[in-house]
């Protein structure tokens, strides 16, 4: 039974929640009990765990079938795959020095993944690695996860990080033996080559590490969280709850996409005043055992905020990599001005502007006698026409604007407007590339809409460089600068994405991506500032920019995949327009974020500071980006000479 519905267009699998059993070879009552009790799915154990490989007779072996909990036939396929996620033996131990004990893992290791991938099921939980080695348990999964078809392997990793060096439950533990389980997960990932069949399901304890150390697994491929009865408070009436941190990590997960496990045995006696409480999910007379668990997680699904309509608008998006426009090489389509003209906050923000610039502009008691030129230079569709026209509205003052855009398919669009709203007295339309135009007269104001998610990645500067020279001496130009920022990332899907086209150019280009699953390590700095009018003859496009993010001590080692890029803009004075995560524009949608990606992902030790260089490049017929980390470990220069990706001038 789904934990909740907040909205027909949620489809997280985390609404699901399931309960981890021990070993049943009568599987359809397992299920049954189960599923009637309220649970979507078990973590069953698939395999007798008294089997041991070495004790079965060679000749027995071969007559004797493998001592699993029942046949395929016991199930349909649609309960294997749909209510059941596999559990191998706890007892396996691939790194044991009892060389007995590590052969009878790996055989076992191989039956009960092969029994799982049989059976169909979508996911397999997998021990927890031996902390001191994992080499052996990491290159025998690995030749597995070589041939194994579309089967999730769950590795089990204890969410754990000591904060002083010193284990608390152990008063011998050294200090030099410092846990960080992150470690434990990011050793068995690059010993098998970040393969994307295999995940992470975090163990949650009684204690959690500090809210960043926990924020850097969400960049990680985590698919469930198991959380034991041990770990639930007990509220006033007897009942089960979570402590407020666990709440929050709870939330968190729901709102990634991860599943809660529900483990262990009942630890409290949940039973209301009257001494039973009526209950739908009960089975021969009896309520499941860990129900009031089961209905405490519930409750916290159920009492989330709905999905406000710009993030239900943006869920298809998530973490799926696009290719930026080249607005000057390409015309773009209706469907995409379409999507971009339903962002009223934008259109809303550049009417505040234009409306300010006008007062300025012009006096109170001229407004009735002075007209003011202003030019939109690529109106697209008219977005921008329509706002400047309601700001003069608004502010009663007499306004001639001119429109200029090259795509011809959006100017058969403009002129039917134009005809449409009656504004062929104030509006003149102009076919030409704004850089090549030569307008009758100057500007009081101009305004464009070029901004890309990195600022100046849809060429902005390039282009308002070109139409600038229509903008009187004292004209103003909205916006009037914008600034691009990046910050280091953990961005696990992002990185398997593109690594699966198998190629360079993939790693060398920047997406346009809504960045959702990643842990952002370090708060953004600004990179590359461009400021409107620039009338100096010596002014440059290009940039260049060193950078060093000090990552939060008590984070623990991390990966870092790559960077996410943002801008934000001044339009005029203080009206702003951005989606840099401190001071977002709240409620907008036209632009998300940018992911420049590293080829090889850097480790980051705790107190190591990361540098990194960004270069914006030009030449006669192209702009592109360059950019490497220098320190701790120096990677590679990326997108050198623009090879593998450029906007085209």
């Amino acid at each position: 039974m789904p934990l909740g519905e907040r909205h027909s267009g949620d489809k997280s699998e985390s609404r699901y929640c399931g309960v981890e059993t021990d070993f049943d070879d009568d599987m359809p009552n397992l299920l049954s009990l189960n599923i009637h009790g309220g649970f979507d799915f078990v973590v069953a154990t698939l395999m007798d765990p008294n089997y041991r490989p070495s004790l079965v007779d060679e000749c027995t072996s071969r007559s004797t079938a493998l001592p699993f909990a029942g046949s395929d036939l016991v199930l349909t396929p649609s309960q294997w795959s749909s209510h059941v996620v596999g559990k191998v033996s706890s007892w396996i131990d691939l790194d044991s020095e009892d060389e007995t004990l590590r052969k009878d893992s790996e055989i076992a290791l191989k039956q009960e993944i092969a029994w799982a991938s049989h059976l169909s099921l979508q996911a397999c939980l997998l021990p927890t690695p031996n902390r001191t080695s994992c080499a052996n348990y990491a290159k025998c999964l690995n030749q597995i996860l070589q041939n194994l078809a579309s089967m999730q392997l769950w590795l089990r990793i204890p969410l754990e990080k000591s904060e002083d060096g010193t284990d608390s439950k152990n008063p011998d533990f050294m200090v030099d033996r410092q846990i960080d389980s992150w470690e434990m997960w990011n050793s068995f990932r690059l010993l098998c080559e970040h393969h994307n069949q295999l995940s992470v399901a975090l163990d949650i304890q009684s204690s959690l590490p500090s809210a960043s150390s926990v924020a850097r697994w969400f960049g990680e491929p985590v698919r469930a969280g198991i959380i034991n009865t041990n770990s639930f408070l007990t509220n006033a009436r007897g009942y089960p709850c979570l402590s407020k941190r666990h709440q929050r990590l709870t939330t968190a997960f729901f709102n990634h996409s991860i599943q809660i496990v529900i483990s262990g045995q009942p630890v409290h006696s949940a039973v209301g005043a009257s001494g039973s409480r009526a209950d739908n999910n009960v089975k021969d007379g009896l309520k499941h055992p860990l129900k009031s668990y089961l209905d405490y997680v519930a409750y916290l699904y159920q009492s989330m905020d709905p999905l406000p309509e710009q993030e239900r608008f943006e869920l298809g998006y998530r973490d799926y990599l696009q290719s930026p426009l080249q607005p000057l090489m390409d015309n773009l389509e209706a469907q995409t001005y379409e999507t971009f003209e339903k962002d009223t906050v934008k259109y809303s923000q550049y009417q505040r502007a234009v409306a300010k610039a006008l007062v300025d502009r012009v006096p109170d008691e001229n407004a009735s006698t002075v007209t003011t030129v202003l030019m939109v230079v690529g109106a697209g569709r008219g977005p921008l026409v329509r706002a400047s026209l309601q700001a003069a509205e608004e502010t009663e003052r007499k306004l001639k604007i001119y429109a200029v855009e090259k795509n011809p398919n959006a100017v058969v669009t403009l002129h039917s407007l134009v005809k449409l709203e009656g504004w062929e007295k104030t509006v003149t339309i102009v076919s030409s590339d704004m850089r090549n135009w030569d307008a009758p007269e100057k500007a009081d104001i101009l305004v464009s809409e070029l901004l890309g998610s990195f600022g100046d990645n849809e060429l902005s500067p390039e282009c308002l460089d070109g139409a600038q020279r229509f903008l009187k001496e004292d004209g103003i130009s909205i916006p009037s600068s914008y600034t691009s920022f990046i910050q280091p990332v953990t961005a696990c899907k992002l990185y398997n994405d593109i690594k699966s086209h198998k190629d360079l150019i993939h790693f060398e280009t920047p997406y346009v991506v809504k960045l959702h699953r990643v842990a952002r390590l370090a708060p953004t700095q600004p990179v590359f500032t461009f400021t409107h009018p620039e009338f100096s003859t010596k002014a440059s496009n290009q940039r260049y920019k060193k950078l060093r993010f000090d990552i939060q001590s008590d984070t623990g080692s991390s990966l870092i995949h790559g960077f996410g890029g943002y801008f934000d803009a001044i339009l005029y004075k203080d009206v702003h327009l951005g989606m840099e995560p401190s001071t977002a524009t709240p409620n907008m949608f036209s632009w998300f974020p940018i992911f420049f990606p590293l080829r090889t992902p850097i480790c980051i030790q705790p107190g190591t500071p990361l540098e990194v260089h960004f270069w914006r490049c030009s030449g006669s017929t192209k702009v592109w980006y360059e950019w490497c980390v220098a320190s701790p470990t120096a990677s590679p220069m990326h997108n050198t000479n623009g090879r593998s990706y450029w906007v085209g001038l």
